[in-house]
């Protein structure tokens, strides 16, 4: 079988934590697929909220992100009350698109539960059409990677 085979990223400017709940868990006992992709839900939604934007405002306030694209590789099984830390690293930026990179660990140095990968297009929900990145969203974005790595 061939698999995507996903890399860690250099640096992981943003960190999200969360602990895995009792209904994140599925019948086989560890975490499940579905939570996995909540808990990168929350990371990128709560890491665009820091920056005062959304997934449906970029800047401008009706351009925001589709995405068209996601793919996690599990590395090591997760459990109730597990307390994860989800890096992320927003990056492969074009006129049009970008993606986020996530590297979700038990916290206190733990091991690596999962990488995953997804793919935005930038997208004007006024025009339903896709658009560009707004120079806001980079500015803002920019600024807090220097905040984070100053």
């Amino acid at each position: 079988m061939t698999r995507v085979k996903l890399q860690e990223q250099r640096e992981y400017e943003f960190d999200y934590e969360v602990t895995v709940q009792v209904r994140q868990i599925n019948f086989t006992g560890h975490l499940d697929h579905k939570a996995v992709i909540e808990i990168i839900h929350d990371a990128r939604a709560t890491l665009l909220h820091s920056l005062g934007l959304s997934e449906q405002n970029l800047g401008g306030g009706h351009t925001g992100i589709m995405m068209v694209d996601l793919v996690i590789n599990y590395k090591e099984e997760g459990f109730s009350f597990d307390q994860l830390k989800v890096g992320t690293h927003v990056g492969e930026i074009t006129e049009k698109s970008f993606r986020m990179f996530h590297r979700i660990t038990k916290r206190g140095g733990g091991a690596m539960v999962a990488l995953a990968e997804t793919g935005f297009i930038i997208y004007d929900y006024s025009k339903r059409a896709i658009s560009s990145i707004p120079e806001s969203f980079l500015k803002i974005l920019n600024q807090k990677k220097q905040n984070v790595q100053g």
